[in-house]
């Protein structure tokens, strides 16, 4: 039986990719370089912000001084304008109480910088008892590295064979795979199916409900 979900943030419970993309294209405007659809951002996110950054500028200026004033100039209006247009997933606030209802531990593990992490958090899912919420910080490798649920399950003391991994790329699940816990890839995130199968993922789930079942193992393998 499952004791601990650990989640992704961005395209798992939280769709955030148009506050994201209209944040990032002010950065860009700013230093009059050429912007993006929204939907790119989808294929951007998942490494990291400064990954993020790199993706959106023009191939000829992917520097790292560029990098670093497009992040200057995303930093303060990402934090003003970050709840404008993100929302959780539908199924997400009620998957969560049946969570926290059948007392099994919730966690974050993102590559979203962690003061951004902790405020969506603190901001969309405040009733609930997260464990632990980790964002990318700057002296730790980002996922898929296993650092950050490595040190969600030490906290915990819940042992990897007791933990499901939830997220909606590539990354996450090799990020499940690399720390040894089971992985379950979501259809409704940034990312596509094809992406998820890729990888060894136990389950790939099209709806927050459908995770319920995995809990017990009462599903078989997508």
């Amino acid at each position: 039986m499952i004791k601990l979900v650990i989640f992704d943030l961005d395209g798992t419970l939280l769709n955030t990719v148009a506050d994201l993309a209209e944040s990032t294209n002010y950065a860009l405007n700013q230093l009059n370089l050429p912007v993006h659809p929204t939907e790119n951002y989808k294929f951007f996110v998942g490494n990291g912000i400064n990954k993020l950054f790199e993706r959106a500028l023009p191939e000829e200026a992917r520097t790292e001084e560029n990098i670093q004033q497009v992040r200057n100039l995303f930093l303060p209006y990402y934090a003003s304008h970050s709840h404008d247009k993100s929302s959780p997933y539908p199924g997400i606030p009620e998957l969560l109480k049946t969570l926290q209802e059948k007392g099994i531990s919730l966690a974050v593990a993102s590559n979203k910088y962690y003061q951004g992490t902790l405020e969506l958090i603190a901001y969309y899912f405040n009733k609930f008892p997260f464990i632990k919420v980790l964002g990318q910080r700057e002296d730790i490798n980002p996922k898929p590295d296993p650092h950050i649920v490595e040190e969600i399950l030490q906290e915990s003391g819940i042992k990897k064979e007791e933990t499901l991994y939830v997220g909606d790329s590539g990354v996450d699940m090799q990020t499940a795979l690399n720390a040894g816990v089971t992985a379950c890839g979501v259809t409704w995130g940034f990312r596509t199916r094809t992406e998820l199968e890729q990888f060894s993922s136990a389950y790939i789930v099209d709806t927050p409900e459908e995770i319920l079942p995995i809990l017990f193992r009462t599903q078989a393998k997508s």
